[in-house]
């Protein structure tokens, strides 16, 4: 690992400009991979998924820690010929899977204990979040980069500005911090937005599939129409009786309302 070639070397080589259509905006800095890497914790024994790891920035740094394998998802044919090089020298612990990781199912694919840790492809990261939430239970601990707006919407609390769908279900399935913010001129090239990582703890207990699906009835129409008070935006799923049954206020609007409240509201709802 120590001979590998500088990764702006690496880019040229494969002609790894990056491609807006992909969500790519690469992370060179070997500083600040090193601190994503120990921001995710324990990893000495895990299996760890990253996804677009572009030329591998991240990757090298996850491949100097204790984790037990590494496995990248990557789209970009160009990428994958530079994650196979990677890989050559890796000594087994790297896995290129070239696939679009929207279709890929990580369970099946890699042993637990896993984790996730990636720059997440902008275009694409709340999808796969919300996918990775489905399954929480099999995994330990996300850590993973966001546009710094949806990293703030997945922690926000309650009654605030930026509280809201994305919030409600991460909240609800994992313990969520923010851990890292990042500028622009962080990346290669730079985005027009600050970046941000969070990491997602899933909480011992977790929903049935059937639960889940509730919830994501429930927010889908508490919060498709923000500026309405619930007994309106509700009216759909159980309106004022559903309310009722929970104690909860019509008058109310969605964002007021803490993730308990969805929890208990989620339960009442028919199957």
């Amino acid at each position: 690992m120590t001979t590998l070639p500088p990764l702006r070397e690496v880019i040229a080589r494969h002609g790894l400009a990056a491609r807006r259509s992909l969500g790519q905006h690469f992370l060179l800095d070997g500083n600040l991979t090193q601190r994503i890497v120990r921001a995710a914790g324990q990893l000495a024994g895990r299996h760890v998924v990253e996804i677009g790891p572009g030329p591998g920035g991240l990757t090298r740094a996850l491949l100097t820690s204790d984790a037990a394998s590494v496995t990248v998802i990557e789209v970009d044919q160009r990428a994958v010929a530079a994650m196979q090089e990677l890989a050559a020298v890796a000594e087994d612990r790297l896995r290129v899977v070239a696939a679009d990781a929207l279709a890929v199912n990580l369970v099946p694919l890699v042993p637990a204990p896993r984790q996730v840790i990636a720059n997440l492809p902008y275009n694409i990261a709340t999808p796969l979040l919300i996918g990775w939430l489905r399954q929480a239970a099999a995994f330990e601990r996300l850590t993973l980069m966001f546009q710094q707006e949806v990293a703030e919407r997945i922690c926000a609390a309650p009654d605030t500005a930026a509280y809201g769908r994305l919030s409600v279900l991460a909240q609800w399935i994992c313990e969520t911090e923010l851990l890292l913010r990042l500028p622009p001129s962080a990346f290669v090239p730079p985005p027009q937005v600050h970046s941000a990582v969070i990491g997602l703890t899933p909480r011992a207990a977790q929903p049935s599939p059937v639960l889940f699906a509730q919830m994501e009835r429930l927010t889908a129409a508490a919060f498709g129409q923000r500026r309405k008070m619930l007994r309106g935006a509700l009216k759909s799923v159980g309106g004022d009786a559903l309310l009722k049954v929970a104690g909860i206020a019509g008058e109310r609007r969605a964002e007021t309302l803490s993730v308990a409240e969805f929890d208990r509201l989620a339960r009442l709802l028919p199957t």
